[in-house]
C-alpha cells in the first residue's frame, strides 16, 4: 500500500516540537480551519458511568486524568451523544467547567445513533440532526460546541437534508465547525459538494479509524483530505489496546477495558495483526520505553495526522501520551512498523 507523503502547513511545526523533545504540546490547525487544538485529542467515551458496560469511569475516576491532560496542555476533548447513554457529554461538561475556561478548549461531539426510542430518535435526518444537538448542549452545559460531527454516514437520508440541518445549527451559533467520521471517499465527498454546491458550510475533519493495524484510508480518505485540506484526527490509534499490549492472543484483557469490553474479531486479531505488534514490542524494547508510545509516535509521524484521539483510564495514560510527542522514529523502525501490513476489507 501507498503512504501519504502530502503534509499539512503545520506539520513543520509539529515535528520541530518532537525532535526537539520539549515539553509543551503544540498546538496546530484543525485542517485549513482557523481554529487550533492540541496535537493530542482527548476522548472522553471512557468517563460517565454506562450501566450496560462495566469498564467505563465515573466522574470522580475520571477528573484526575483529565486534570493531567489539561495540565499537560491537552486542550481538545471528543465525545458523543451515544457514549454511556449520554453521561459521557455530563461528565465532559462537568469537569471542563471545574478544570478550564470555555475558551481555552475545544470539545467536540457527534450525532447519528440512537438517543431515544422510535424511528426518529437515530440517524441524519434533519429532525433528528436539531433535536439531537440541543440535547448535546444541555446534557455538556453549554451554549456551542467547537465541532459538531456525523459519527456516520447515513444511507437513509438525503445527504442534501443532512448538510443543510448542520449548516443551519453552525449559522444559530450552536456549532463554530462541522466535521465527519468513519465513511467512504466518494460519501465524503459528495457531501462537501453538496456544501459547496450551496454555499453552506463544509466539514473541517474527518474522525477516521487509523493505526498499525488497519491503514486501509491510505487509499483514499486520507489522500482526499489532504487535498482539499481537512484535518485528519484519527481514533482508536492504539487498536483498542492490541498495540498497547494490553490484548494477548489467545483474546484476554489486561487492563479495566480490555477486561471488560472484548474487541470486535472482525477489526482485530488476524495473525498479520499480531505480527506487527510484536514489531512494535521489538522497537519498543529497543528504545526501553512502552509500547503505547511506539504506536503513537508512529501516528505523530503520519504527515496527514492532525491530532490523534487517545483513550486514557490511568493518568498514566497520559503521561505515555505526553512522551510518544518527544519520540523520533527513524525511517527504518517506521519501515520495521508497517512492512508486515496486508491489505484487508474496508471497515465501517
Amino acid at each position: 500500500m501507498g503512504v501519504v507523503t502530502q503534509a499539512p502547513t503545520e506539520r513543520t511545526s509539529a515535528n520541530k516540537s518532537i525532535e526537539a523533545g520539549e515539553s509543551s504540546l503544540a498546538q496546530v490547525r484543525l485542517g485549513t480551519s482557523g481554529l487550533r487544538v492540541s496535537r493530542l485529542g482527548l476522548g472522553m467515551m471512557s468517563y460517565g458511568a454506562d450501566p450496560g458496560g462495566g469498564w467505563s469511569l465515573d466522574e470522580r475516576e475520571a477528573e484526575p486524568i483529565v486534570r493531567r491532560a489539561i495540565e499537560a496542555g491537552i486542550t481538545f476533548f471528543d465525545t458523543a451523544d451515544m457514549y454511556s447513554e449520554g453521561a459521557s457529554e455530563i461528565v465532559t461538561g462537568r469537569l471542563l467547567r471545574k478544570l478550564t475556561g470555555r475558551e481555552e478548549c475545544v470539545v467536540a461531539t457527534k450525532v447519528y445513533y440512537p438517543t431515544t426510542p422510535g424511528p426518529n430518535g437515530r440517524g441524519l435526518s434533519r429532525k433528528h440532526v436539531l433535536a439531537a444537538i440541543d440535547a448535546s448542549l444541555e446534557r455538556l452545559g453549554m451554549e456551542y460546541v467547537d465541532v459538531y460531527q456525523i459519527h456516520r454516514f447515513d444511507p437513509e437520508t438525503p445527504i442534501e437534508e443532512t448538510m443543510e440541518a448542520l449548516h443551519d445549527i453552525v449559522r444559530a451559533g450552536k456549532a463554530r465547525y462541522v466535521g465527519a467520521s468513519t465513511m467512504r471517499a466518494w460519501q465524503f465527498a459528495k457531501a462537501q459538494h453538496v456544501a459547496e454546491r450551496n454555499g453552506w458550510t463544509r466539514f473541517v475533519s474527518m474522525q477516521n479509524r487509523y493505526n498499525l493495524l488497519y491503514r486501509e484510508d491510505e487509499r483514499e480518505v486520507i489522500p482526499q483530505c489532504v487535498d482539499q485540506g481537512v484535518a485528519i484526527v484519527p481514533y482508536s490509534p492504539l487498536a483498542q489496546g492490541y498495540l498497547a499490549g494490553t490484548r494477548a492472543r489467545d483474546g484476554r484483557g489486561e487492563t479495566r477495558r480490555a477486561a471488560k469490553n472484548p474487541a470486535n474479531p472482525a477489526l482485530y486479531g488476524r495473525p498479520v495483526d499480531f505480527d506487527i505488534i510484536d514489531r512494535v514490542m521489538d522497537v519498543a524494547r529497543a528504545r526501553q520505553v512502552a509500547p503505547a508510545q511506539i504506536a503513537l509516535a508512529w501516528h505523530l509521524h503520519k504527515p496527514a495526522v492532525t491530532a490523534p484521539i487517545i483513550g486514557a483510564t490511568r493518568v498514566e495514560h497520559i503521561d505515555q501520551a505526553l512522551a510518544a510527542t518527544r519520540l523520533a522514529l527513524s525511517e527504518s523502525e517506521i519501515s520495521a512498523l508497517e512492512e508486515p501490513y496486508r491489505p484487508r476489507e474496508v471497515i465501517g
